[in-house]
């Protein structure tokens, strides 16, 4: 066995029943299933060609995200995680998770998605205000959402909650309210995002023909210092800044590799991954389009597209930018190629201001540091 970090495993499933205004991610709509059998072998093939670019290595999370993964069927999903565990030994720590949304058709799949092995469901109810979610495009409504919260926690061990606010109208009352009334539901790990206007989506659209007005700065801030208020003092950690977890058992494994810098498998359209190949840490994407990436894999074993062996300065740059999100941080053996050191005088000035804070040969960004990250990575980085 590789004595490399653990592995990961992220699956990209990309068909949605309808497309979300403010979604950049790589989506299309529900197609046929002969299309989809067909990725998903094709995901299974893709597995097997890029474990024989890595070799062994513990397998500690398995995460099929989208799109949205809920609407595979389970049969498929089972197939998947029996191949990532046939080609990679799993720790006993090994963490199973699925996006799912809260509709009342996709939680009718929970306990056949819970059969074929999936532990940990992330539910993606987004709000609890049917005016709302109209306007983010869901097509789901509250009710529904609290039926579905309520029937995953009886059938999955682990529940994780994705809701968005600093939406256009959004209040600090409203949004505090309705942050309580989803904590009702009782999740051991909460993802509360602040809406972000992506340049493509629908929503970008809007605002740029003056439709729609997002939340200022002042208020976003207001509403994101609400949010961290009342997490902590329902107990949970505000373990990285959009993820909060009641107890470090609750924490997503698999986010967890992406800030620590582990390895990660991609597999589906336009997935990314980071994987070391030989002594080499090597950035990878997959095709984007599914007759492409299905093609790939096909053609070449793999579903790459791209494949880019990162400097070790830009490995350690991403190191800087992904562990800094986190409350553990960045160990500073990390950051040597990029000669960051605890003595740094810029690390002097920001830890004066509360914003840095060196433990333990670590640097660790403080609540107040995770507020204005960007510019202290930014700052750091140069």
């Amino acid at each position: 066995m590789s004595d490399l970090p653990p592995l990961a495993v992220y699956v990209h499933w990309p068909y949605c029943a309808r497309i979300c205004p403010y979604c950049d991610f790589n989506v299309v709509r529900d197609r046929g299933q002969s299309e989809q059998a067909a990725l998903a072998r094709a995901i299974v093939a893709d597995l097997e060609g890029q474990a024989t670019l890595i070799g062994p290595r513990r397998l500690t999370s398995i995460f099929f995200g989208g799109g949205t993964p809920s609407l595979m069927e389970p049969a498929w999903v089972a197939e998947i995680i029996a191949a990532a565990k046939r080609l990679w030994p799993a720790g006993a720590d090994l963490e199973v998770s699925l996006e799912a949304n809260p509709t009342d058709a996709e939680a009718g799949r929970f306990a056949a998605l819970a059969d074929a092995g999936v532990e940990r469901l992330s539910l993606g109810v987004q709000s609890l205000d049917d005016a709302a979610l109209k306007a983010l495009g869901r097509n789901h409504g509250a009710d529904e959402a609290a039926r579905a919260a309520a029937l995953a926690a009886t059938i999955f061990p682990r529940l994780s909650i994705d809701l968005i606010y600093a939406r256009p109208g959004q209040t600090p009352e409203a949004w505090a309210a309705e942050l309580s009334a989803a904590l009702a539901f009782g999740p051991e790990h909460v993802s509360p995002y602040q809406l972000t206007i992506e340049a493509g989506t629908a929503f970008d659209r809007a605002v740029r023909r003056g439709a729609l007005a997002p939340p200022g700065d002042d208020l976003a801030a207001e509403l994101y210092d609400s949010t961290q208020a009342i997490l902590a003092a329902a107990g949970y950690d505000a373990y990285e800044v959009s993820n909060h977890a009641r107890g470090e058992a609750a924490r997503s494994r698999h986010n967890l590799a992406y800030w620590r810098g582990w390895d990660y498998v991609g597999a589906g359209p336009g997935a990314h991954g980071r994987l070391t190949i030989g002594r080499a840490r090597v950035a990878t994407e997959a095709g984007r389009r599914v007759r492409d990436y299905i093609g790939k894999v096909e053609a070449t074993g793999v579903g790459f597209a791209e494949r880019e062996t990162l400097s070790v300065r830009d490995a350690a740059l991403e190191r800087l930018l992904m562990g800094l999100r986190t409350s553990e941080g960045v160990p500073f053996a990390d950051l040597a190629p990029i000669d960051l050191w605890a003595s740094d005088p810029r690390i002097d000035a920001f830890a004066g201001a509360g914003l840095l804070d060196v433990r333990n040969g670590r640097l660790i960004a403080t609540a107040d540091g995770r507020r204005v990250l960007d510019r202290l990575t930014a700052e750091l980085a140069s």
